[in-house]
This record gives structure tokens, sequence and C-alpha cells, in this order.
């Protein structure tokens, strides 16, 4: 499954410097002046996962494959966005393709970099983004309640409309809609201000340990749980480095995880998303699944078939797996489960789906 998270921000901020790091690429043009990404980029980084390495060790897997997240870099967006200042509609038609919004934010002094605003306020440039982006919904909801466009929306649909009609027009947070809907009817409604998002704050080498007046500011008003102190040009310098290099860098400037890691839990988090393997000689596999999800609906991320003919889920938890050392020890200890339709899979849990052809 994975998922995708668009990188948006005001022009200069440090967009492509990000998802260059993030990537381990240099795909993203990164330059001193507005605009330098026209087309998104777009990168697929593996997710890391220990508990991994441990499972395919354990199997003596020939292979190891890890679950993936896409970062797209999207072009600068500038006040009146809406109304084709910019890039304007290109740029929001991109955001609409994403799971998940990463908001980079400046927060760092530079005369070196240009600023498309005379000073550096994180609070005002993520209010420039949202307002474009509620903006942009408001037309598109304003055009599809339209008596000619309504007649091929179902209720639930016009429903979901109308709610978030009345929230923009009267400045009301959009939350309310995930209250009332269901996911896929939000998912399929195109909104922007209903996504999810992550706030990046993006700092100097001096700021990345423990923040500076900027990033405390923004953090007074949106809060931590949703914000990430990251420094892009530090990033970029990492993934430069390896092994003991690496980490001889971090301990130096008091840098405990990297940016990809933070980024990857805060956005598991923030999205509900859990992970499930498989493993055996053959391979050893991360699958990405919405928490809550019951045994059939995982199996059909491997493959539809397994969900539309599923019978059961041998079933071990990670901790089970590695202190039995595999499959054999973990069925001959007791520790293997049988699980049928309604078990909620749990996250780490290691599967073995039985189905009908």
């Amino acid at each position: 499954m994975g998922f995708k998270c668009g990188i948006v921000g005001l022009p200069n901020v440090g967009k492509s410097t990000l998802f260059n790091a993030l990537t381990n690429s240099s795909k993203a043009q990164a330059a001193n002046f507005p605009f330098c990404t026209i087309d998104p980029n777009i990168g697929l980084v593996p997710v890391v996962d220990e508990r991994l390495d441990k499972l395919s060790k354990i199997s003596k897997s020939k292979k190891k494959i890890y679950t993936t997240i896409s970062f797209v870099d999207i072009a600068g967006l500038v006040k009146g966005a809406s109304k084709g200042e910019g890039l304007g509609n290109k740029f929001l038609s991109h955001i609409r393709e994403v799971d998940a919004i990463i908001h980079m934010i400046r927060c760092f002094d530079s005369s070196d970099i240009q600023n498309v605003n005379a000073n550096v306020d994180p609070v005002r440039d993520l209010e420039i983004i949202e307002t474009e982006m509620r903006l942009a919904d408001l037309e598109s909801i304003q055009k599809r309640l339209d008596k000619k466009n309504k007649k091929n929306l179902t209720e639930d649909q016009i429903n979901l409309l109308e709610t978030a009609l009345e929230c923009i027009n009267e400045d009301k947070s959009l939350n309310i809609i995930y209250e009332k809907f269901e996911k896929k009817e939000i998912n399929s409604s195109g909104l922007l201000s209903i996504k999810p998002r992550l706030f990046v704050c993006n700092v100097d080498e001096q700021s990345v340990s423990n923040g500076n007046n900027y990033t405390e500011n923004f953090i007074s008003k949106y809060g931590e749980k949703d914000t990430l102190i990251i420094s892009a040009d530090i990033e970029n310098q990492l993934n430069q480095l390896n092994g003991s290099e690496r980490e001889n860098y971090m301990k130096m400037i008091n840098l405990k995880e990297d940016g990809l890691n933070k980024l990857i839990r805060k956005g598991y988090n923030l999205l509900n998303l859990n992970t499930f393997f498989t493993s055996g000689p053959e391979e050893s596999r991360a699958w990405t699944i919405n928490k809550n999800c019951a045994a059939p609906k995982a199996a059909g991320e491997i493959h539809t078939d397994f969900e539309k003919g599923f019978i059961r889920a041998e079933t071990i938890s990670f901790k089970d797996f590695v202190e039995n050392e595999g499959w054999l020890n973990s069925k001959n200890n007791g520790k293997m489960r049988l699980e049928g339709k309604d078990y909620i899979v749990k996250d780490g849990d290691i599967l073995n789906f039985r189905f009908n052809t």
C-alpha cells in the first residue's frame, strides 16, 4: 500500500533540498529563485524497518522487501495561486493526488536565499498556503453543487460538500468532516483542505537540536504533535556519509534521529497505518495497512485473490516469532494462532494466509 506525501510550501523554503535528501537523489532542482520546480518530482523511498531485518535473518530469506513511501516535490505556491498566480492551479492539481501534505516552512534567516516575503514568519507563510487551498476548494465545491452538476452526485457526496462549504464560509475547522463521513467519501472528494498534514520547520544547523524563535512561535500556535524540526541541508549532508562517519556527525550535532525516520513515524501515525510481515525462505516482506484492518483486507494487499478466497490467517506476533526463531518452533510451542475473517491485524504480526483459489 505505502502512501504518497506531497511536499508543499512557498518558493525557496527548502522543499527540493528536503526532497533530494529524503530520496537520496538529485532529481529535484534546488535553486535560489522562485518556481525552479515546475513539474512535480516523485521519489520512492524504502521504509527501513529493523524488524524486517531480523525476520529475514531468522527465515534465511533470499530476498528482503521493505514497504515504501512516495515523496512528491511540488512547485512553490504564492498568494493568489487559487486565481492562477505563480503556477496556480497546476500546483493545486498536483496536491489533489497525494495522501498527506508535508507543509515545508522556512524557519531560518539567510541573506543568500531569496525570500518571497519581506521577512521570515512561519505562521503567516502557512496561513497563505492554507488560505489558497481553501479558496481552491471553495471554487471547486461551488461548481460541483451547481444545479447542472449536482445531479451527478450521491446524497453523501452532496452532504460532504455542503458541510465543507459551510466550514469554509464561516472560517471553521474542517475536522468535523472526519467525524461525520466515511474515509472513502472523504478521499474521493478531492478537497485539499481536509488532507492530513504534517508541518516541517526547516531550520539552520545551529537550531536543529532545540529549534529557535521561529519554531517556538509556530509550535505555540500549531502544537508539537504534527510538527517536526528538520534541517534540509543537514539531511543532505548525512546522505553523503556512511556508517561510523554518519553516526559521529549526528552525535556531534546532537541529532538522535534523521529526518526521514521522523517523517515516516509521524506519517504513519497521521494516516493511522500499521505494518504486517510475511516471512519465509524465499522472501521476507513488509506490508502497509490501515489500523483496524481485518485479516481478509490485509490479505488483499498481497493479492485480490487472497481476499476473495480468504479462509484463515496463520498468525504469530513479532515477539514470539523472534523468541522462537521462526515458524516451526513458534507452531510447536503453541505460539501460532489461526485467525478468522474478524481478526484485526496487529502492528508487527507475521501472517501466512490460507485461501481458496
